[in-house]
């Protein structure tokens, strides 16, 4: 209902009137005159003016007549004060506070705001709870030389052989083999820029032909597998050959790889031709499928296919890398407790991280996979035999364009990026 008018004369007069008597008024004065100085003309046939509604209304709410009080709004009690907003009719003519209804989007926000701290308390729970299971280990150090720092984040992630935590029969079942120690099966770069352009996924193929300190000139791997290897020599040998100082260093092994994939239900991968390998146990037909933890470790191993198996692997290791971590971080993955926190758990008992590498950095690697990243492989010159080794020599002219692009933050060149 809306309010009074503004006090004057008049207005205090209707809400304050004194019992029995009439306002005083000159001579020929309206009773009520009309908003704007204009009387009402209309009277009514018994002799009584018309009273117009205290909001200045022209619906007749009363007559006054000569000698009477003004004609109490509808809603008003004896007293004065109005019906509904406090007064009771029995005297006193106070005016109390209403009563109203709380109002809905009042309740929402409420209940909006409380739903939110409880995911809040919930997601740093969580964040502290992953980061205390991640296993770190040394990778990345200072050494004389080391590149500078550039723009961007750079990843080295990579991906052993290992067959740490697989029991006898987890070994047959994936064909696994049983080979100790371990060896990197995957190595990937990934440049995440500082700005909006799209992240950059490289494959470094494990055969290429490159100087590890202390070894001379050998096969990539060979730097993690070397007695006096292991994660630091690859991060240094890595960073050497392409100029670019790495950031973070992941690593999973075997059984890590099943564990993420089965717990996001399976990854679809097209598969280009038909694959049969009883060594990597799998039996593949062309065409789009649902693979499970074994079936895409099978996938990713396998050398029966092409001219070039090592190169050939690259590809489908960058093809499976970008469909797991996009189906990772889709809404369907991460809003559903069912199929989120078996990953978030299953991902942190299954990587090996560097010592600064924590939570939240994953979940930006995660992010950043989920952005449709351009994926290449190193550019290859020769695949010449060295010491009874088949090994890949790189195209030295574009890798150097290609890595100088990641270090100044920019797209790679066209020309340089695998077919």
């Amino acid at each position: 209902m809306a309010d009074w008018p503004e006090d004057d004369d008049r207005t205090r007069a209707l809400r304050s009137p004194t019992p029995g008597s009439a306002p005083q008024r000159a001579a020929g004065q309206p009773a009520h005159p009309l908003p704007g100085g204009q009387a009402s003309a209309r009277r009514q046939a018994s002799g009584g003016e018309e009273v117009p509604s205290p909001r200045g209304s022209s619906r007749v709410y009363g007559k006054a007549r000569s000698g009477s009080s003004p004609v109490r709004p509808l809603n008003a009690s004896s007293d004065g004060s109005r019906a509904g907003f406090g007064g009771s009719g029995d005297g006193g003519g106070q005016r109390t506070s209403s009563w109203r209804p709380k109002r809905p989007g009042r309740l929402i926000v409420r209940i909006l705001a409380g739903l939110l701290v409880v995911l809040l308390v919930v997601a740093i729970g969580g964040y502290f709870m992953i980061n205390s299971r991640l296993t770190r280990i040394e990778a990345l150090t200072d050494y004389e030389g080391r590149p500078a720092d550039t723009p961007g984040t750079n990843w080295l992630l990579v991906g052993s052989d290992s067959r740490e935590g697989l029991t006898a029969a987890q070994r047959k079942k994936l064909a696994t083999g049983k080979a100790v120690g371990r060896r990197t099966d995957t190595m990937m770069l990934l440049h995440i820029p500082d700005g909006d352009g799209r992240p950059t996924l490289v494959s470094l193929p494990r055969d290429s032909y490159v100087p590890i300190d202390g070894h001379g000139s050998d096969k990539l791997n060979a730097a993690y597998a070397f007695q006096d290897g292991g994660p630091k020599l690859l991060a240094k040998t890595v960073e050497k050959v392409t100029g670019l100082r790495l950031d973070h260093y992941m690593e999973i092994g075997f059984g890590g790889f099943v564990g993420i994939v089965d717990a996001i239900g399976g990854v679809e991968i097209d598969v280009k031709q038909a694959i049969r390998d009883p060594k990597a146990g799998i039996n593949l037909k062309k065409g789009l499928q649902l693979m499970d933890g074994g079936t895409a470790l099978g996938y990713v191993r396998t050398r029966a296919t092409g001219k070039i198996p090592d190169l050939d692997r690259t590809q489908r290791q960058r093809q499976f890398f970008s469909a797991v971590v996009k189906k990772a971080a889709s809404p369907g993955v991460l809003i559903n407790p069912f199929t989120s926190v078996p990953l978030a758990l299953s991902a942190a008992d299954s990587v090996s991280v560097g010592e600064e590498t924590g939570a939240f950095d994953l979940l930006s690697l995660g992010l950043a996979m989920g952005d449709n990243p351009v994926t290449t492989v190193v550019p290859v010159g020769s695949l010449p035999t060295i010491n009874g080794q088949a090994v890949v020599k790189w195209d030295r002219e574009k890798a150097l364009r290609l890595f100088d692009a990641l270090a100044e933050d920019k797209p790679v060149p066209k020309d340089v990026l695998a077919k």
